[in-house]
Order: structure tokens, then sequence, then C-alpha cells
């Protein structure tokens, strides 16, 4: 992320396309919330969300589960991509009950997420990557930077978070999933945590309170191909570039609020 403003974050919800961007993702969270259905079972369609949103994130990761094979299962462990679905799954648990700390040691948080994700006790786990480990992370092919320059944009990341901005969710949510999976900070599953993390500020800013927008959804759904596309914007640091990838967020967003309106819907209908 390449600005200088002092507050960045505000400057970066400026950008062209950006504020239509935020307020067309308010317009459908505030119609979601306001579905006769979410004031009688929202704690259900919470859970059909974060279901949702981890078959998505873990698809983007290279397991490309059915949702009833992923709500089916109960052993994770098998392969690789088992163990994909079992981290996503164990996020979008984990996430909930991190809200009240994010904000003050974002650092923390983000370290927890990749122990839940990686559900072990690897001397690599829970910490940021260090010089000469590998890093397993599918999808994401851009340069690699090394473990001193990942050490200081986290600082740089977590100044932003605990100094506050008046920006609006969507744009800090954007640039907290952007430049994690720009950084890569773990030797595993730093995709799964940037989602979490995206999904873990929606709902902790107070545009998502109930967890039922599930962002991951909607990324998966556009593709992982437009997913790249957008994210290279993000790492060009250019304006149009970071633009693109706020606006793409914003339509995953926007998807997963679909998803869970369909869910409204089907409970409506007595049919979930």
């Amino acid at each position: 992320m390449s600005t200088h403003a002092a507050d960045p974050l505000a400057a970066l919800a400026a950008l062209p396309g950006v504020p239509d961007a935020v307020d067309s993702v308010r317009k459908a969270v505030d119609r979601v919330y306001g579905h006769r259905v979410m004031r009688r079972r929202s704690n259900e369609i919470s859970s059909e969300a974060a279901l949702r949103g981890a078959r998505a994130s873990a698809a983007l990761s290279g397991a490309d589960w059915a949702l009833e094979e992923v709500r089916r299962r109960t052993d994770f462990s098998a392969d690789a991509e088992a163990r994909t679905v079992g981290a996503a799954l164990r996020l979008g648990v984990e996430v909930g009950q991190l809200l009240s700390i994010w904000w003050q040691s974002p650092l923390r948080v983000l370290a927890r997420l990749h122990l839940v994700a990686a559900g072990d006790d690897a001397d690599s786990v829970g910490r940021p990557r260090q010089a000469g480990e590998a890093v397993d992370e599918p999808l994401i092919e851009a340069p690699l930077p090394d473990a001193a320059e990942v050490a200081a944009r986290l600082d740089g990341l977590a100044g932003l978070i605990v100094a506050g901005s008046s920006a609006p969710a969507l744009v800090t949510a954007s640039v907290v999933h952007g430049e994690l999976l720009a950084l890569r900070p773990f030797t595993s599953y730093s995709g799964l945590v940037a989602r979490a993390a995206e999904r873990l500020v929606l709902i902790g800013s107070g545009l998502d309170p109930k967890a039922i927008c599930p962002a991951e959804v909607g990324h998966a759904e556009l593709g992982r191909a437009a997913y790249v596309a957008a994210f290279d914007g993000y790492l060009s640091g250019t304006p149009e570039g970071m633009a693109q990838w706020i606006t793409h967020c914003g339509r995953a967003v926007e998807l997963g609020v679909r998803e869970s309106t369909a869910v409204c819907e089907a409970l409506q209908r007595g049919a979930a």
C-alpha cells in the first residue's frame, strides 16, 4: 500500500469508484439486515454464512469442495485438501472470538489465526515466517517479500489498525486482505488468514455485526482469475489499482449478501 496521507486509509476511500462501491455495499447489507427472517433466526444465518464462507475460502486456496461435502465431513486430516477445508472451518469459528482484541493488538490476532488454521505446534506456526523458510500458498504467485520486509510491513499495518481511521469498513477490510496476501506472512495458510482478517474487519467495524455477509463467497463466485487480477491492482500500488482491488472486494461482499439473502428466503419458505 503506497500513500503518505495522514490517514492513508481515508485517502483510499476517496479514489474514483470507491465511494460508489462503499455506498452499494452499505445498501446491500442494510437490505439483508432488514429481512424479516433476520429478526428471529439471525444465529442460523450467521452459522450458515460461516460455513459457506469457509468453503469458499478453501476453494480459493485449491480445495474446491461441494458445500454438502463440507457439511457432511467430520474428518479433515486425510490429505492436503481436507486440511485446507478444516483450516478454513476453524478460522470461521475463531474470528468471532477475536473481535475485541483486533483493534488493540492485530498482530496477536493474526498469529492466533495462523495457529488455529495450522492446527499443530510446529515451530513455524503462529508467527511471521523467518528468513529461509519456505512458503506454501496456492494461487498467489506474486514475488515474495523477504522476512525483514514482512516484519516491517506487518508493523505498519498494525499501526494503521491501532491508530484508527475514518475510512469505511470496506476500505480497511480490503487493505488488510490485500496486504496480507501480498506479504504471505506465514509459511502456510496465509490466504485463508487474509480472508478471515477481511471478514473480521467487516464484522468488528459494525458493517456486519451479526457476521452474515461472507465476502469469501463472493470472492469465490467472481472466480480465481478475477481475484488474482484485482489483487495485481493492489500490488501495483497505483490509485487505479487500489481502487480496482477495493471495488472488487465490494462486489464480493455484495455477492456474500446475496448468498445470505437466499438463505433467509429458504428459511422463510421452510426449505432450509
